[in-house]
């Protein structure tokens, strides 16, 4: 049986704008499945405790799961403190709500590797994906810091940290799936993955959401 990881909580941030999508991306489907559920199935298959972090607790209250406003509002490495400052573990895997293809493989190689680091992020040529990575308790302080003083970029904080890079390319071979880690912010972008444009009717989650999704 393959390990739980039950020193890492999994967070999933909600608080995102969707603005240049136009709706909340987070219940636009693919193949019938929400991108929300997609995350969160990977989440619960791969870490014992699951949470959510934004101020948007409403509209994901039917997935039961317990929901932290952000403390610090308004950006992804705010919502990153949140979580870590809320997850009863010593470490976090943070995942976005809205990513169509998210890869549990490739959520527990990040996580196996996280010893001795203060984060293990994916890495490119193009750059990095900090938001299907792993942090550590011990980035609370640089994270507060950064905020405080109006710094928003997770790439910059990355320079006070230790951090572990995967490269992307052999993360997207382990999954099998070159799009594993791709993000989608436009209609465009979304319909050429496969998408619909439409939001799920029914099971709690309203159609026609306003646009302030992830």
């Amino acid at each position: 049986m393959e390990s739980r990881f039950d020193d890492i909580t999994a967070v999933i941030l909600v608080g995102g704008k969707s603005r240049r999508m136009g709706m909340d991306k987070a219940f636009l489907e693919i193949d019938g499945v929400p991108m929300i559920e997609r995350v969160l199935t990977v989440c619960r298959e791969a870490f014992d405790r699951v949470i959510m972090v934004g101020d948007r607790a409403e509209r994901f209250a039917a997935y039961g799961l317990p929901i932290h406003g952000d403390i610090f509002p308004g950006s992804a490495l705010g919502g990153l403190y949140t979580g870590l400052l809320r997850a009863a573990t010593p470490y976090v895997f943070a995942a976005a709500c809205d990513l169509p293809f998210p890869s549990g493989a490739v959520a527990r190689h990040l996580a196996s590797r996280r010893h001795g680091f203060d984060a293990v992020v994916p890495k490119s040529a193009d750059g990095f994906e900090p938001l299907f990575a792993v942090y550590a308790r011990r980035c609370l302080k640089s994270m507060r810091h950064f905020l405080e003083h109006g710094n928003y970029r997770i790439y910059d904080l990355y320079r006070e940290l230790n951090v572990r890079y995967e490269p992307m390319e052999a993360l997207e071979r382990l999954a099998g799936d070159e799009r594993a880690l791709i993000n989608v912010n436009t209609p465009e972008e979304f319909v050429r993955i496969g998408g619909k444009m439409e939001l799920r009717q029914g099971g709690g989650l309203r159609s026609g959401a306003p646009t302030d999704g992830c």
